[in-house]
């Protein structure tokens, strides 16, 4: 069955980084795009990032592009998330989501998800 394993969250203080992993197994890797979405203390889901399948095409939401990098290795099966200049506003739980911008809130592939908390 799919199976997508987060890690790397954390607390950390406003300006610092940090690197979001996702282990994927149980689909062809390959052959999805993928995205990382996150929910906020309160609220709903909110997608974050996407990546084609083949890791040529990348979009992010408005309030962290510039700041969060995308990027995937088919090879090893995994989806990454750099994310520098952290703001407190990006507190949230961060989940790994099999699919693209609408797939990855409406559909039910995610992993359980990683706590990154940002202290001002």
């Amino acid at each position: 069955q799919v199976q997508l394993v987060e890690s790397g969250g954390g607390l950390v203080q406003s300006g610092s980084s940090l690197r979001l992993s996702c282990e994927a197994s149980g689909f062809i890797f390959s052959n999805y795009w993928m995205s990382w979405v996150r929910q906020a203390p309160g609220k709903g889901l909110e997608w974050v990032s996407s990546i084609s399948n083949s890791g040529t095409s990348v979009n992010y939401r408005d309030t962290v592009e510039g700041r969060f990098t995308i990027f995937r290795d088919n090879a090893k099966n995994t989806l990454s998330l750099q994310m520098n200049g952290l703001k407190p506003e990006d507190t949230a739980v961060y989940y790994c989501a099999r699919g693209g911008v609408t797939d990855s809130i409406r559909g039910n592939y995610r992993g359980q998800g990683t706590q990154v908390t940002v202290s001002s």
